[in-house]
């Protein structure tokens, strides 16, 4: 079994301390995503599992086993890093099959390995190449095939998409994910890119500076926000966060010149919140609030509007096409059921 168990762990250098008491249990076989704004200390994390980085307070467990003290070759895991870290002078199979050789396996058990591998990762047309004739996106398949065939207990990803374009990030998102469904091997990825941890988690952490912030599916997530910064953090575009006041006995809350309806919960009047609207769960309305046009982004199946009510900014995405002009002005509301308050003072879910 490869459960990785983090317990209250910290991490100092010096008087700064980057992490602050993390602790998240990892499932065997899940597929497990830390995401968080650059600095927040999620590849610490990583560091620290991989044994890259020395614990200053708290355990790490990989597979029952603490890990504190082990240096990273008896952990049993297996790192792919954002820069690939391919020898330039070796080709595609020298590459894959090298820290095998290290350990002495018998060349026909490397060979078979890595033939195993590169039949997993389609690589088998390129072993005989150097990475300076692979493609950013051959050269990180060569990466992964390289910590597949040590068969590892953990992989672990660092931010592996980063150098890639944008659609070739897709597609090696999606390589990844069925890479790990076929090999079912506990898995935790770092990246910054919420839209990667949505698609690819099982479960995403999300954290800031150096503390966890909320973990849970990514549904989870998206649909009850702990609090404003996982409000704003996850889901793109970016949630609606408007600063307001409860009224008319808790069921309407006023924003800056305009007034929109309150969920059904116990607020009162004079409340000070945060009212938070994603803009797919704009919609329009003859008794909505209205809202003037500013500008307007069609992008075919779907037109983004960034609109002004009173003093305040909203963004609404609307599946269906519409002929919106700068300028004019529409009523919109919130959908039913899709409204999030927020306590204005913490930042907490009410």
């Amino acid at each position: 079994m490869a459960e990785v168990a983090i317990r209250d762990v910290t991490k100092s250098y010096g008087a700064t301390q980057v992490l602050h008491g993390v602790s998240i249990d990892i499932r065997d076989g899940q597929f497990v995503v830390l995401v968080g704004p650059s600095g927040c200390g999620k590849s610490t994390l990583l560091r620290m599992i991989a044994g890259l980085e020395s614990v200053t307070g708290g355990d790490i467990a990989i597979g029952g086993r603490t890990v504190n003290n082990l240096s990273p070759a008896r952990r049993d895991i297996a790192m792919v890093f954002q820069s690939y870290a391919l020898y330039p002078h070796k080709t595609v199979e020298q590459n894959m099959g090298f820290a095998l050789k290290l350990k002495k396996i018998d060349p026909k058990v490397v060979a078979e390995k890595v033939r195993s591998a590169a039949d997993i990762l389609e690589l088998t047309p390129l072993l005989k190449r150097y990475p300076r004739q692979l493609s950013g996106g051959q050269r990180q398949r060569v990466a992964m095939g390289r910590a597949i065939v040590r068969d590892p207990r953990v992989f672990l990803f660092d931010e592996p998409l980063s150098n890639l374009d944008a659609q070739l990030r897709v597609q090696m998102r999606t390589e990844i994910k069925e890479l790990h469904q076929r090999l079912k091997t506990t898995t935790i990825y770092v990246t910054h890119d919420q839209i990667e941890a949505m698609t690819m988690a099982d479960k995403i952490v999300v954290m800031n500076a150096g503390r966890i912030e909320q973990i849970g599916a990514p549904l989870e997530l998206f649909d009850r926000p702990a609090n404003l910064f996982v409000a704003g953090f996850i889901g793109s575009p970016s949630m609606n966060r408007l600063k307001g006041t409860v009224a008319d006995g808790g069921r309407r809350v006023e924003v800056a010149g305009a007034s929109f309806p309150a969920p059904d919960q116990r607020l009162e009047d004079g409340q000070k919140v945060v009212y938070g609207v994603r803009p797919e769960h704009f919609e329009l309305s003859d008794e909505g609030a209205e809202v003037r046009i500013a500008v307007v982004e069609p992008t075919g199946s779907e037109t983004l509007v960034y609109a002004r009510a009173g003093e305040i900014d909203l963004v609404a995405l609307f599946r269906d096409r519409h002929d919106f002009r700068p300028g004019d002005h529409i009523r919109i509301r919130p959908k039913p059921g899709h409204v999030h308050v927020f306590d204005a003072a913490s930042g907490m879910r009410l």
